[in-house]
Parts: C-alpha cells; sequence; structure tokens
C-alpha cells in the first residue's frame, strides 16, 4: 500500500513538472520581441587598402550605415565628395575616410599631395650598402651622413653627420611599405622629406661628397652633436678634435689664467681646485 502511494506521487510530480515545463516554453516562444531602432547615418568607407598618393576612384569607396551617435568627427557622407582626391595618409579596408588623410581636390594625386607644409621632398641616389640594405623604407627616419673633402688634401677628408631624424617618404617608386612587414626592398632611389635649409645641405653633400645614410629607431629622437672625423683621427695618428663645449669654456677663460710660452720649451698644465697654470719644464 505504501509503494502504491509513493508511486502515485511520483508520477503526479513528474506530471506537475511536465507540464510546467512545456508551459514555459510556449510562453518564451510566443513573447513579442522587443526591437529597439539605433539611429544611423551614411558614412563613406574605403573599399580596399589604398597607398599615399593613390587618386581615389568611385570603385575604391562603399557606403555603410554608421550608427548616428558614433560617427567620427568628419566624416563624409557622400562618395562625390571624396572621388578625385589623392590620398596624404595610408588607408585600410572599411576605414572611415577622413578629411585629415585626404589632399585638397586641386592638388589631386601622387607625391605632392603627401608633402608637409613648408617641407621639402630632396631624393637622392642610394645603391644597397648606402640604403642600409634595403631596410630604408617609407615612413622610417635616418640620419645622414656626408663624407666630403674641403681642400685638395686628402688628408682633410671629413666624414660628418649633415642631417638628423630625416623621414623617408619613398624608396624608388614605392610610396608604401612592401606587403611583407620588415622585409627589405631593393631601391635605387630614396626620397627625404626636409626643409629649405636642410635641402640645400643635402644638395651640397650629395654633389660634394659622398652620403650615406644611418637607419634610426623612430623612438629615439635625440641628435648628439659630433665634431666629425678624418682619416688621421680614424686610425689614431692624431687626437680627437677638441669637443665644441670644452673649446667654449676655455675661450672664456680670464687673461691672467694664460701664458705665453715659447714654442720649444716643454709644458704641463696644473690644476689647483678651480685654477688652471701652465708652467714650463726645465
Amino acid at each position: 500500500m505504501a509503494r502504491t502511494r509513493l508511486f502515485i506521487v511520483l508520477v503526479l510530480a513528474l506530471s506537475a513538472g511536465g507540464v510546467l515545463a512545456f508551459g514555459t516554453y510556449n510562453y518564451v516562444q510566443n513573447a513579442p520581441v522587443k526591437t529597439v531602432a539605433v539611429p544611423t547615418r551614411p558614412v563613406v568607407v574605403s573599399a580596399t587598402d589604398l597607398e599615399v598618393g593613390a587618386e581615389i576612384g568611385a570603385d575604391d569607396l562603399q557606403i555603410i550605415e554608421w550608427p548616428a551617435n558614433a560617427v567620427p568627427e568628419g566624416a563624409f557622407a557622400r562618395s562625390a565628395d571624396v572621388v578625385g582626391r589623392g590620398l596624404i595618409m595610408p588607408v585600410v579596408r572599411n576605414e572611415v575616410l577622413l578629411p585629415g588623410k585626404l589632399a585638397s581636390k586641386e592638388a589631386g594625386g601622387g607625391l605632392p599631395p603627401a608633402i608637409p607644409q613648408g617641407m621639402r621632398a630632396v631624393s637622392v641616389r642610394v645603391n644597397e650598402v648606402i640604403g642600409v640594405a634595403g631596410y630604408v623604407l617609407p615612413g622610417t627616419r635616418v640620419d645622414v651622413v656626408a663624407t666630403a673633402t674641403p681642400t685638395d688634401q686628402r688628408a682633410d677628408t671629413t666624414s660628418k653627420i649633415v642631417l638628423t631624424n630625416v623621414q623617408v617618404l619613398t624608396a624608388g617608386t614605392k610610396l608604401e611599405q612592401s606587403g611583407d612587414k620588415g622585409k627589405p626592398v631593393a631601391v635605387s632611389v630614396v626620397t627625404l622629406v626636409v626643409t629649405p635649409e636642410q635641402a640645400e645641405r643635402l644638395a651640397l653633400a650629395s654633389t660634394e661628397g659622398k652620403i650615406q645614410l644611418a637607419l634610426r629607431n623612430p623612438l629615439d629622437q635625440s641628435a648628439p652633436p659630433t665634431p666629425g672625423v678624418r682619416p688621421a683621427v680614424l686610425l689614431g695618428t692624431a687626437p680627437p678634435p677638441t669637443p665644441r663645449l670644452a673649446a667654449a669654456r676655455t675661450s672664456k677663460r680670464p687673461a691672467t689664467m694664460q701664458a705665453v710660452v715659447p714654442d720649444t720649451a716643454q709644458t704641463i698644465e696644473v690644476i689647483r681646485g678651480d685654477k688652471r697654470a701652465i708652467e714650463i719644464v726645465k
């Protein structure tokens, strides 16, 4: 008798649970779905990857609906406002086109619109060595080392850094890096972005001597002054030139600290505290 009652209670519990589960399932399935309409605005984006200097055509663009409260400042709503303009910065597929990456309509495409205001683009001939084995790519920064002879004496040949932290605009005819990031690119001409004064220095260095490009770390903004080096200093047969700072300090010494000494005499410099004196060794 007890087993029968237990069985009846179990059947009733399972039946009640099944009915409740079925009812809940039907309610969830038939419940009305609430949709929230987000206001959107048309935005012009790039349909493909585009390089610096490219002139944008209608096939390079597409219009998508963008949430109205998240539209980037300056975004275009019509393709006609973008077609025919050149790029001064690269863009990737589905990127929103903004005025800061486009040249004016009058500028067109190509290299000129990519040159910043007040700067100049100067090309120099390079080879595999001068171009740092092909790792001088658009966007990298370099120092320019010039080697020239200011007189007819070969001993006066000097190597000196004449330009520092110069941006590479193009390498050969390429305005962008190769598809394989970090891979070297064999080029014969490198175009640098310089100021007008730097353009004069670069032109003189290329004409009067040889130049070498020294690749920089883009995060390194230092520009330490260098005195240059001559063959005698390089080979250790002559002392290095006196640093400019030390020479400037020496020139400011009082006249009483300097002594006139015959050229044939041997002298030593004696330092006592903050005073210096020249003594003759007999």
